[in-house]
């Protein structure tokens, strides 16, 4: 794969503002429930015991930091980029980075793809992209998809955050395959019928000890971004492009239609209460705020952001408590459940979402370039108004320049790899 840097820059708005002060289940789970850490890794976001979900929560935090026009902290991306294996791969966690990775080191697909995402989106790590995505290839199992583990059979949620990965970096899916498979068609193995007693549309998570194959809400979420090729981060679907939400056996195992019927699934599952819920043995149910969140995602992906209006209105009213408790990649789902929707994350049910999550690690940048075009066009309406100066607009721009030399940039330019 080549990879070759995408770079944008807003001149203009950075001199305008020198001066200013300024997994299957593990991999679902937002922040598995452990011990806190004694000593927080420098760098990382959350005090929570990173060893089962570092890299997983610290690449949800940086795209949503991204999405929502944050420029992250430089020693926030180190500490994720320091986290990759000679081979390409990432374990949840390493300790001691220094350390050479050898056969001990648990690294996984679901740590990886995310990792790519998050490192894509921010932009100058190209040759650990690549590295990544050419161990995850590396790992791809016969039948397309991919396991959370290297050699484990392949699941849902696994499949679905590598497509991610792939399509973030425009690479696409159909293309890499194993066995003449592709990731589409292990994805497909998991999509159940549309009748109520076989699934009703859902994705299982992978067979279990039986073979059977058992409906599952968030393989289902998983599932339809996974079909549709989209990545943890998505856009609102058009309904009118969109196979409508309900489940039929009709048009056979197409992909498209395996989003749809699996989106119905998640449609019926939220009628009830809004929200899924979460049930343990021996305790009630719980409404289960993370794969809410998923399923909000699915649902605008699929088919268009008022299908999510629901869940998406209940999560603003319940979820700050969680995601407080929660840590940094409850915020980051909810973030990415706004901008999957065209929701304003910084007034989520009157919470902040970005600066919740801002506050949870190293202090961002500042602000990127595309989220200042306003402040720019303000500020160049006033450089207008001096035109009436002696020396004029440009004589003020290099004053500016003179300026910033000495007091460094505060807006700086992003630089992203891309893939022809």
């Amino acid at each position: 794969m080549n990879v070759r840097r995408r770079s944008s820059a807003a001149a203009l708005a950075a001199i305008a503002v020198i001066g200013a002060a300024t997994a299957p289940a593990v991999a679902a789970d937002p922040s598995p429930s452990a011990s806190p850490s004694t000593t927080t890794p420098s760098g990382l976001y959350g005090t929570a015991d990173p060893q089962y979900d570092g890299v997983w929560r610290q690449s949800l935090a940086l795209l949503a930091q991204d999405t929502a026009g944050v420029v992250p902290s430089s020693k926030a991306v180190k500490w994720l980029t320091d986290q990759q294996c000679a081979n390409g791969s990432f374990a949840p966690f390493r300790a001691d980075p220094a350390k050479a990775c050898d056969a001990k080191t648990m690294v996984d697909t679901n740590s990886t793809a995310a990792a790519v995402q998050a490192l894509w989106a921010v932009g100058g790590h190209g040759d650990v992209v690549e590295d990544a995505l050419g161990w995850l290839k590396s790992v791809q199992n016969k039948d397309g998809g991919w396991g959370y583990s290297p050699g484990t059979p392949s699941d849902a949620n696994s499949t679905s955050v590598v497509v991610g990965a792939l399509t973030a970096t425009e690479t696409n899916p159909e293309d890499v395959e194993k066995g003449g498979k592709s990731p589409y068609d292990a994805l497909l193995t998991f999509a159940l019928p549309c009748a109520k007693d076989k699934g009703a549309g859902a994705f299982a998570f992978q067979p279990d000890k039986d073979g059977k194959l058992l409906p599952n809400a968030d393989a289902t979420a998983a599932g339809v971004l996974g079909a549709l090729g989209r990545g943890l981060v998505t856009e609102a679907g058009s309904g009118a492009k969109s196979k409508a939400a309900t489940c039929s056996d009709a048009d056979g195992p197409t992909r498209e239609q395996a989003a749809a019927n699996g989106t119905a699934y998640l449609a019926d599952a939220l009628a009830k209460d809004g929200h899924l819920v979460s049930t343990l043995g021996g305790s009630a149910d719980q409404p289960d705020y993370g794969n809410t969140a998923d399923a909000v995602v699915a649902l605008a992906a699929q088919g268009g952001a008022d299908k999510a209006a629901e869940s998406l209105a209940w999560l603003k009213k319940n979820a700050a408590e969680w995601a407080a408790e929660s840590g940094p990649a409850a915020y980051a789902q909810l973030i990415l459940a706004a901008h999957a929707t065209g929701t304003d994350p910084r007034d989520f049910g009157g919470t902040d979402l970005v600066e919740k999550l801002n506050a949870t690690g190293p202090a961002p940048q500042g602000t990127a370039a595309k989220d200042t075009a306003a402040t720019s066009d303000k500020a160049a309406d006033e450089e207008d108004k001096k035109d009436d100066s002696p020396f004029g607009v440009w004589w003020f721009v290099g004053v500016c320049l003179v300026f910033g030399i000495g007091i460094g940039f505060l807006l700086s330019n992003r630089s992203k790899k891309q893939q022809p």
